[in-house]
């Protein structure tokens, strides 16, 4: 599944989350993987639509895992390592005054993901891959 974000369109803000977790739900997906994967791809959702010029997410639901890719159309990030730090902002003060950008998106994908990872530069788009895989029952 794929689902396109729009550039500070805050009225679509959690469309796409909400869909995955409705699509996951549908799928019989264990429900702590659900809310990670809820939990993540609505920060990666906000991401792309407070930091980016628009992008899109993606869902693949495999045996054991599932697979949300988050990529934009940049502009890129000029320091991850800085911006993984929790509480690390770049949103501008609009932003906040509508409860966003307390710099918490990234280390929280980190945190509901298994595998975590991010491709960006400062003159390149952002690709955030965040993998969950399923727990066995015995798990």
């Amino acid at each position: 599944m794929s689902f396109d974000i729009i550039q500070h369109d805050f009225s679509k803000a959690g469309e796409a989350s909400s869909n995955i977790k409705k699509v996951l739900k549908q799928l019989g997906i264990p429900s702590d993987t659900v809310r990670k994967a809820a939990v993540a791809t609505y920060e990666a959702e906000m991401n792309i639509i407070i930091h980016s010029e628009g992008g899109v997410i993606e869902l693949t639901v495999d045996v054991d895992k599932v697979k949300v890719v988050a990529k934009d159309k940049g502009p890129g990030i000029k320091d991850i390592s800085l911006a993984m730090k929790e509480g690390y902002s770049t949103a501008t003060s609009e932003i906040r005054e509508l409860g966003f950008g307390a710099g918490m998106g990234l280390p929280n994908m980190k945190r509901c993901s298994d595998c975590f990872d991010i491709q960006s530069s400062e003159s390149s788009p952002t690709i955030v891959t965040m993998i969950i895989y399923l727990k066995k029952a015995n798990d």
